[in-house]
């Protein structure tokens, strides 16, 4: 692959809010480590080194292995972010503990510079490409490769394996390369090819990236066009017309968990961000002074750091770019695990986290109004879908009772209420609210049980009693409702005969 053509520095409207200057060579990686206050940078002069994001500071010495004066070209760091993998122009992968910035393992495989790395989802598998044509896969525990038979090596037909990345679910590996079918999706268990994604105008893919549902692969090609495809079907749906010039390909793909922002970075001397909702691009490019061969985000999007061929690495403040756009909602994530939640809570399961202790709404005694019209207090339906409006439930519930029911509810507020109504104002049952309230305004009544998990309300209906109980409840009924009971049925009648 010849070298990329250089580019002067233009006037941007955004500058770095950082830059890290120390190494003497093309910066070829960056990786942002847990925690958002560090990123990890490899190079062409052989080092890795750790930043601190706060001044911009190296901490501590060079990452080398000892004895090795090789360039690093790739690196990736692990889902848990424990360890990093890295491989170079001897075609050796090796294995880094990030807590002591030493080499954990060697993989000799590889009989060229290695161009590409992908963790498997689950931290225990590597995957890399290699300017010698194969994909090989490496076992992180034992570290050695694994030994399944057209699995390692994977021989992809492209001359080069620019870009090697496994699908969110681990279950195919995609490659991409140059000069033959520019990208090829292999099982991961097996190293069976399953697909052939030709691409129009130029056969060779740099870059890749998969949704975190599987459904699109993105690519960025050589041609300086981001190409996105239908997992389903492997077709072409979307095509970003980024850095427009054949000249400058597509260095590097970024995307963030929530499958809306995509960043990419290319020989052009830029790197771009796009709202994957529009398929636009957001913002000014941000300029560097030479090629850039690839960008990271921070854990919350809010930062992106940038590898320059200009010796440096640098970080931008996405959200001011975002915010200015008006498009800050891009980096939000929705709560994927509601409705998990929501079920262990209704059955049960959850029982390693209790929902905080709020008081029973109070509630009239089960029965007290079984002989009235219309009126089902065990109805599930009624307690899980309550009418929006309480004035309509008011006007139903007071047009279905009968004539002692009604003489009845007159003579409750002299037993349970501290003020008396107004003479015009209807009744209404009166429930206690199911937390502090700042508004005057009273909440609808609610006969759920709630219980807050992660600031979601859960709610569980109340088992509904077999109607065969209403002896029983008359019998352990409390004091005060044999009083009304009584008072009920020794009541005179009124003029009219009711």
């Amino acid at each position: 692959m010849s070298s990329p053509p250089p580019k002067m520095k233009k006037t941007s409207a955004v500058t770095p809010c950082k830059t890290m200057r120390g190494h003497t060579k093309d910066v070829f990686s960056v990786a942002h480590l847990p925690g958002g206050q560090r990123i990890i940078t490899c190079s062409e002069d052989g080092s890795l080194r750790l930043w601190d994001l706060k001044n911009g500071a190296q901490i501590g010495g060079e990452w080398r292995d000892k004895g090795d004066e090789e360039e690093v070209h790739v690196m990736a760091l692990s889902p848990d972010g424990k360890n990093l993998a890295s491989g170079g122009t001897d075609g050796t992968m090796r294995l880094w503990s990030v807590e002591t910035g030493k080499v954990l393992a060697k993989w000799k495989g590889h009989t060229k510079p290695t161009r590409s790395v992908c963790w498997s989802p689950n931290g225990e598998r590597v995957v890399s490409g290699s300017n010698d044509g194969t994909a090989r896969v490496w076992d992180v525990k034992s570290g050695e490769p694994v030994r399944v038979q057209g699995l390692n090596p994977i021989k992809t037909g492209h001359k080069h394996v620019y870009a090697v990345s496994y699908s969110p679910e681990a279950k195919t590996i995609a490659t991409g390369g140059y000069n033959e079918s520019g990208i090829k999706i292999w099982d991961a268990k097996t190293g069976k090819l399953l697909s052939n994604i030709e691409l129009v105008l130029d056969k060779s893919a740099l870059s890749l990236a998969w949704t975190s549902d599987e459904k699109k692969l993105i690519a960025g090609s050589f041609d300086g066009w981001i190409r996105i495809f239908d997992t389903a079907t492997w077709q072409q749906i979307a095509v970003l017309d980024s850095h427009d010039s054949e000249d400058y390909p597509v260095s590097s793909l970024t995307l963030f968990p929530n499958d809306r922002l995509l960043a990419s970075t290319a020989w052009d001397g830029t790197a771009r961000l796009w709202n994957l909702d529009t398929n636009l691009q957001v913002g000014p490019p941000l300029q560097h002074e030479n090629y850039v061969s690839c960008a990271a985000f921070s854990a919350d999007g809010k930062l992106l750091s940038s590898a320059c061929a200009d010796d440096n690495a640098y970080v931008w403040d996405i959200y001011a770019i975002l915010k200015a756009a008006g498009l800050e909602d891009l980096l939000s994530i929705p709560d994927a695990q509601n409705s998990e939640l929501k079920k262990k809570a209704l059955s049960g399961a959850d029982a390693t986290r209790r929902p905080p202790v709020r008081p029973t709404p109070r509630r009239v005694p089960q029965g007290f109004f079984d002989d009235v019209q219309d009126y089902d207090p065990s109805s599930t339906t009624r307690r899980l879908h309550p009418d929006p409006s309480p004035h309509r439930r008011r006007s139903a519930f007071a047009l279905s009772l009968g004539s002692r029911p009604r003489v009845l509810l007159a003579r409750l507020p002299q037993l349970f209420r501290r003020s008396q109504p107004k003479a015009d104002e209807p009744t209404e049952l009166q429930q206690c609210p199911l937390g502090p309230s700042t508004s005057s305004r009273r909440s609808p009544p609610v006969v759920q049980v709630p219980a807050l998990d992660d600031k979601k309300a859960l709610y569980v209906a109340w088992r509904p009693k077999p109607a065969n109980h209403n002896a029983e409840r008359i019998k352990n009924s409390k004091w005060w409702a044999r009083v009304v009971l009584f008072i009920c049925c020794v009541s005179p009648p009124t003029d009219d005969g009711n």
